[in-house]
């Protein structure tokens, strides 16, 4: 883990490098707004590498049949270790295979990743990867999800949005996360902005009475509010660490 923090490291750009099969998908979405504007900007860089560039053989296979049966294909270690190894000094930094199987994706795991000076992120398609591989090189998984993907590109797109946007200088002001959804165990509160009134519908008072501590309790009731009716299994979370 690197121990420094995101302000020392406004300067470096966050290195990512993602392992697949379509690298023409990437940058994606990360390439637009501000976050595109960051790439741009160079505070982080993405090295896009294509699996199949280190297959061998006349076809260039980079999966086959699964031992024991079964239906579809698996990644094969060889060619998926060749990959891995072109990283060089970049393994240093964590990797990650984006799976069903993994470790769901939260904040609090974006939050942590978004402090790594860099990531490396497999993405895998057809049945899965050789078991092998991902334990000699000990490999962990990570979900954004239960349910299934057909690849791990838009998964790994999911994940770097996700830490990208907690990293200083992208979205410029990263006081607002305070407030947002699962930063403080609650969904986040309803917004309203102008016009006051729209088809009949009125910003409720407080909000444009000045009364900052109103607004404050307001919005805490609010998030409590929806945390509970939403999402029960957070609300328990937060009441057991607000007790």
């Amino acid at each position: 883990m690197n121990t420094k923090t995101l302000k020392e490291d406004v300067h470096t750009p966050w290195r990512i490098n993602i392992l697949t099969l379509f690298p023409d998908m990437f940058p994606g979405p990360l390439g637009h707004s501000l976050i595109g504007k960051a790439l741009e900007k160079k505070l982080w860089d993405l090295n896009v590498i294509n699996i199949r560039d280190f297959a061998t053989g006349v076809h260039r296979s980079v999966d086959d049949t699964p031992f024991g049966g079964g239906a579809g294909m698996v990644f094969k270690a060889d060619v998926l270790d060749t990959a891995y190894q072109s990283l060089g000094n970049d393994k240093s930094s964590p990797t990650y295979y984006l799976s069903p199987r993994g470790k769901p994706l939260d904040q609090k795991t974006a939050e942590k990743l978004s402090r790594e000076p860099g990531l490396n992120l497999l993405c895998g398609r057809y049945e899965g990867v050789d078991e092998r591989f991902l334990e000699k090189r000990g490999i962990e998984e990570l979900s954004i999800g239960d349910y299934i993907l057909s690849g791990g590109e838009l998964a790994a797109m999911v994940l770097l949005d996700a830490c990208l946007r907690l990293r200083p200088g992208i979205l410029g002001k990263e006081v607002s996360f305070q407030d947002e959804s699962f930063c403080n165990g609650l969904l986040e509160y309803p917004h309203y902005t102008r016009p006051q009134v729209w088809e009949g519908e009125v910003v409720p008072e407080v909000l444009v009475s000045g009364h900052h501590a109103r607004i404050c309790q307001w919005r805490q009731e609010m998030a409590e509010k929806i945390t509970q009716a939403r999402r029960p299994d957070l609300w328990i979370l937060y009441k057991k660490r607000n007790e």
